[in-house]
């Protein structure tokens, strides 16, 4: 089939870029033909949080990636609907994961469905926002009518969905990131990072965000300084960028008495240094105030590290408790005695379950789904 992927690619950076460029490939060892429709602007600087929307990493070789949409340009919408429509792709294959794209994407797929022949698959991140802005309910209302078919990552999405639309919808897993090399034993990667491999490192990946609760985690930090000496050796390995005011955290750590317990890299994580963190460490925590799904479970997932993560949205689904990690609630003292619990149990206890759980995050399942939906 000819396939048309639409959503952010190089030279834009993020989990949306790695997701569309790893789905890009599995369709192409499929044997299909596949395009990615990337941004050309896709937040204007005003609105975006972090330092760069940009990599300076090489573009991917294999893949055709056309760098053309911009989000808030009419104009814009209406030649790439035409541009797309007269292509006549068998399938579109639409990413949504914010209510600003709906007027953009809404416009360029009505556009394309004039053509009789394209079918239009949106895998939906989010359908409701973490953080929620005036006309969310509006621009998603005005994306979801041009869609056929619905693929979410989650039951939370899910269920958002429902109060937009009735068209078939599909749950798969988010499938594994598996684009980042492979698995390197931890003496080599805590070599990398400069880490001593007598500490136990426990691991917050990503960008730092309210709802992603890096100040719950902090908080917990500090219980575990009643748990000593089991938990004496602990270190909080925080690695990703700051997508909001970083001196609340600052004034955190500080009040808290922790520096000492933080090894921090508050700065984006290149694709070819994720194997070094994630590899490092003993165990990922994710302790989330409200989630649909993560792409930081998949990573974890490739490179086989067990995670502790909080019982809201999908991330209980994708972590089963006491089998590929532990489950939370989203307060400090819960993550903190899921963290002793886990050490107390020791990583070989859950390496079993989580390979078992591995094995269901295939991009192959992902690609059937869409193929029949």
């Amino acid at each position: 089939m000819n396939v048309v992927i639409i959503g952010p690619a190089h030279p834009l950076r993020g989990g949306l870029r790695t997701f569309n460029e790893r789905l890009a490939l599995q369709f192409q060892k499929e044997g299909h033909s596949v395009s990615i429709y990337s941004f050309s602007l896709q937040y204007p600087g005003f609105l975006f949080p972090g330092e760069s929307q940009y990599t300076d990493e090489p573009a991917p070789a294999n893949i055709d990636i056309h760098t053309r949409i911009n989000s808030i340009n009419p104009f814009n919408w209406l030649s790439a609907g035409r541009e797309l429509k007269k292509r006549r792709p068998d399938i579109i294959v639409v990413r949504y994961w914010l209510p600003l794209m709906g007027p953009c994407l809404g416009t360029i797929l009505r556009l394309v469905k004039r053509n009789k022949h394209t079918r239009i698959i949106c895998i939906a991140d989010n359908i409701i926002p973490h953080e929620k802005r005036t006309g969310d309910t509006l621009f998603t209302r005005y994306f979801v009518k041009p869609v056929d078919a619905f693929i979410t990552m989650s039951e939370k999405v899910m269920n958002d969905l429902h109060a937009f639309t009735s068209k078939p919808a599909q749950l798969v897993m988010h499938p594994l990131y598996d684009n980042f090399g492979e698995k390197i034993s931890q003496t080599e990667a805590r070599g990398q990072l400069r880490i001593g491999n007598e500490e136990l490192i426990i691991l917050f990946f990503g960008f730092i965000r309210k709802y992603k609760g890096l100040d719950i985690l902090l908080e917990a930090m500090k219980f575990l300084h009643n748990f000593k000496p089991q938990t004496s050796n602990i270190k909080l390995l925080i690695a990703g960028e700051f997508y909001e005011d970083r001196k609340p955290y600052d004034e955190q750590i500080e009040s808290l008495g922790i520096k000492d317990d933080l090894i921090i890299h508050t700065r984006f994580i290149p694709n070819d240094d994720v194997k070094y963190y994630m590899c490092a460490a003993d165990l990922v925590v994710q302790p989330y105030r409200n989630a649909t799904q993560s792409g930081v479970t998949p990573l974890a997932y490739h490179f086989e590290v067990p995670m502790v993560v909080t019982n809201v949205g999908g991330l209980p689904a994708m972590v089963p408790d006491n089998k590929a990690g532990l489950v939370a609630e989203p307060t400090a003292e819960s993550v903190a005695q899921k963290i002793r619990e886990y050490f107390e149990k020791g990583k070989e206890y859950f390496i079993p379950g989580l390979l078992e759980e591995k094995k269901k995050l295939s991009w192959t399942k992902m690609t059937e789904t869409i193929l029949k939906v």
